[in-house]
């Protein structure tokens, strides 16, 4: 043992893995958690790129152990999820926590499964239990919506011209829907809106990261109005811009309508859209509208929930 060893008895044997969680709960990029414990961010790397095969030394061990004492309460909650979630933990920034979806009977959309357990919601990360279910991989469609169409009595949105998708937006999502509309197709689908909690658990994963694909405030990973070309994109094109679950569009392309109700005839929007500045697309931040309100920007996805 060493005279450093026996001068800190009672320091806990961290790994690389519990040094990138601590840091991700602390949400700081690896320069700015190395300034916090006084070390290099070469260093910091070393440790992460190690995994759980490396173990700082004990004065550092001691130094992030102080880190932990001293985190808020949210960073202690986030830390505690990212240890039981070890996908989250690893070492590249965007990782799939679910990667098998499956395919609704119904109508026939991609959708993936979200684990029971805690999310941390909103701005201020307040945990919320969330019992499991599914989720669609992409919003609905102009395709999706026709086939609904084509299988009810329901009226066309009042942009499609003479009742049909516009020419080459086949694989864009649905828009100038209200949230009754939306609510309608669910019903036909055998599914329902996700409430605001359900939208953004998805978003945000297990560990309640900002952004759908980690930490990073990057704009190119979705369609919003400092990066896209102004108008809706088809539907599975940012692929670097995927949650943990492999679900897309949870930034940016349109806002979708929620089940939770914020006021009597209000209901919640998620995700923010091409006409929005990025500021506006992280998934902890709320809006809402009439449900009687459609526009080009808003659009729906749905959620399936064991009965």
């Amino acid at each position: 043992m060493t005279s450093e060893e026996k001068q800190l008895p009672g320091v806990r044997r961290w790994s690389g893995i519990e040094v990138r969680a601590l840091r991700e709960a602390q949400r700081m990029s690896i320069r700015d958690f190395a300034a916090h414990l006084g070390v290099s961010d070469r260093m910091v790397s070393k440790w992460e790129a190690g995994g759980g095969d490396i173990h700082p030394r004990p004065v550092n061990q001691a130094a992030l152990d102080t880190s932990l004492a001293k985190a808020a309460a949210e960073a202690k909650a986030r830390f505690a999820v990212l240890l039981r979630s070890p996908v989250e933990s690893a070492p590249a920034e965007h990782e799939i926590v679910q990667e098998t979806a499956i395919r609704h009977a119904a109508d026939g959309k991609l959708m993936q499964r979200v684990e029971a357990g805690v999310l941390l919601s909103g701005a201020d990360d307040k945990p919320v239990w969330l019992d499991e279910y599914l989720i669609d991989v992409y919003p609905v469609t102009n395709e999706d919506y026709a086939r609904f169409l084509s299988a009810t009595s329901h009226p066309a949105p009042v942009h499609w011209d003479g009742g049909k998708v516009p020419a080459g937006s086949d694989n864009h999502p649905v828009v100038f829907v209200t949230w009754h509309d939306a609510t309608a197709y669910a019903a036909w689908a055998g599914k329902d809106l996700p409430t605001g909690h359900e939208w953004e658990k998805a978003a945000r994963g297990p560990s309640g990261r900002p952004y759908p694909w980690g930490d990073t405030a990057s704009p190119a990973k979705c369609n919003v109005r400092e990066s896209g070309p102004g108008t809706t994109t088809p539907v599975d094109r940012y692929h670097s811009g995927t949650s943990p679950y492999g679900v897309y569009d949870l930034c940016g392309n349109i806002w979708e309508w929620c089940r939770t109700e914020t006021e009597p005839g209000r209901h919640e929007l998620k995700g923010s859209a091409f006409t929005s500045s990025f500021t506006r697309a992280a998934p902890s931040a709320f809006n809402d509208a009439s449900a009687r309100m459609n526009d080009d920007d808003t659009g729906f996805r749905c959620v399936a929930r064991q009965t």
